[in-house]
């Protein structure tokens, strides 16, 4: 226990001093630029200031887990320790108007109504309530990107197995030739059998953007089911998802939006909600009335959660709002071009991801040739700090925390792996 007890005093569970002078100075810059989408690098440093990111690590793995900031960290550590402190029902009332509270931040984040959010636990969650909520009907047919996470792409085909569906992938390359090519490769796949339609809107093992709003417009009009998997958008992109026009979307707080882990959301239109089932029936469900009344919070009905996280998942919107959501899309665009370009002139980099803005976005994928993938990925997290993924290649993935220095050190190191 005091071995335990000096590790836990070596981790403060509170900024330094300089860094609340790091939070007062991002807290002013902030509230200076707030109509601005083009800042200075400066600013930008201020925001990487308010992580607490280990000196030595640049941090590249947005797609899989992002780091949280100092004010989402306090917040639930606050509550968490609230809640340890006295478990009555008295005491843990209040948790109710937070996560109504965090629903209603969420849901003007992105472009929704509050009764159309599901506060679930991570995109793999929603996923499956989507994919397990369908009536579904042998003969029916499902499309999914071949690039989607397996939880939009295997979890359809057990779903079939069940149900006697049938799953269609569409394949495009990587990275593809136009967003008219995308469009066309999924247009020339639906026929009359066709209900769902189910993509990525950025694929993790190869960073290619689908034209969403195009895709779900073509979709409606032939009376289509649209789902997406918005795990690598949601925090890096200015989404919003009635504009978008998809009949369902998932998310985590975990990646690009630097928020609570065990803590995502399922966003599912006012007009389709009756026609999906919950995945899990609990406390909270109530009469067919009562259900009907709360929309999407019939989703959501899964035991007992931390409550902490859920109230944490509206302080990080207060953060991202607070640097700004067009802000932040632009960052992500600036750093991934960046960091593409870098990578590009390196003898045996291939990208994988387009430079195309319309055809990518923060997710950045390389091909190696004449090296192998996961010893540069081991050698550059062991040599040089820089925390990435071997998936599809190479994947560095840029994020609001990443400064332009951190870009030009990961390129140099890339360099030196792929000259070794």
């Amino acid at each position: 226990m005091r071995r335990l007890a000096g590790g836990v005093a070596a981790v403060s569970l509170y900024p330094s001093m300089d860094a609340v002078a790091s939070q007062a100075q991002f807290l002013s810059k902030a509230r200076e630029s707030t109509t601005a989408v083009s800042v200075d690098e400066s600013f930008w440093q201020l925001v990487k200031e308010q992580f607490t990111i280990n000196p030595r690590l640049t941090v590249l793995n947005a797609a899989n887990l992002c780091p949280s900031p100092h004010t989402v960290r306090e917040r639930l550590f606050q509550l968490s320790d609230d809640l340890n402190r006295d478990v009555s029902f008295q005491n843990r009332s209040k948790f109710g108007e937070l996560r109504e509270e965090a629903r209603r931040k969420i849901a003007d984040y992105m472009g929704a109504s509050e009764d159309e959010i599901a506060i679930v636990r991570n995109t793999s969650e929603a996923n499956s309530i989507i994919v397990g909520g369908f009536d579904h009907a042998a003969g029916d047919e499902v499309i999914v990107f071949d690039q989607n996470h397996p939880t939009n792409s295997v979890a359809w085909d057990v779903s079939a197995s069940r149900y006697g569906f049938s799953v269609k992938r569409i394949g495009i390359p990587s990275p593809p030739e136009s967003v008219d090519a995308v469009l066309e490769a999924f247009r020339s796949a639906i026929s009359s059998k066709t209900r769902v339609l189910a993509f990525s809107e950025v694929s993790n093992t190869s960073g290619v953007r689908i034209p969403a709003r195009q895709l779900c417009t073509m979709a409606r009009e032939r009376g289509i089911y649209t789902h997406i998997d918005g795990a690598q958008t949601f925090g890096a992109l200015a989404v919003n998802l009635h504009e978008m026009g998809c009949d369902s979307y998932a998310a985590s707080a975990h990646k690009w939006f630097v928020g609570p882990k065990e803590a995502g959301i399922l966003y599912v239109r006012t007009d389709r909600i009756d026609e999906i089932w919950p995945g899990v029936v609990g406390i909270g469900w109530g009469s067919e009335a009562e259900t009907a009344a709360v929309g999407a919070r019939k989703f959501e009905t899964l035991g007992q959660r931390d409550d902490a996280a859920i109230a944490a998942f509206g302080t990080t919107v207060d953060f991202l709002n607070l640097v700004g959501r067009e802000k932040i899309e632009a960052r992500v665009f600036e750093l991934a071009a960046t960091l593409k370009s870098g990578l590009a002139e390196i003898p045996g980099i291939t990208l994988r991801t387009s430079m195309d803005p319309e055809l990518s976005a923060g997710v950045c994928i390389s091909k190696l040739e004449g090296a192998d993938s996961r010893s540069v990925f081991s050698n550059l997290y062991e040599k040089h700090g820089i925390v990435g993924a071997p998936t599809g290649g190479l994947r560095l993935c840029p994020h609001i925390y990443t400064t332009m220095a951190d870009i030009e050190k990961t390129i140099s190191a890339v360099r030196t792996e792929m000259q070794a």
